[in-house]
């Protein structure tokens, strides 16, 4: 399904439940982006049970970065998502 995605998408996966971190793995080969949260899913790849959304995003990160991608900054995917900047709280 990937070849057929125009040339200069941008696309994302979304996975729910445990299932969740294969499509991550996945997306992160074919280059796209990736979105993790506990409204998806309340466990860590070895069956650990997330404390917060912060342990999803430290593994998604790691898996970003062992894939051989850099995640990207706050300004990068808000540009990447279309949404505007906006002050500091």
């Amino acid at each position: 399904m990937v070849d057929n995605i125009p040339a200069g998408s941008h696309w994302g996966v979304i996975g729910i439940s445990r299932a969740q971190w294969m499509l991550v793995g996945a997306a992160l080969v074919l280059g796209g982006s990736i979105r993790v949260g506990l409204e998806d899913n309340f466990y860590l790849p070895d069956g650990e049970m997330a404390r917060s959304n912060g342990d999803l995003i430290a593994k998604a990160r790691e898996m970003t970065i062992n894939a051989g991608r850099r995640p990207a900054t706050v300004a990068e995917a808000r540009r990447l998502l279309g949404l505007s900047e906006r002050a500091a709280a």
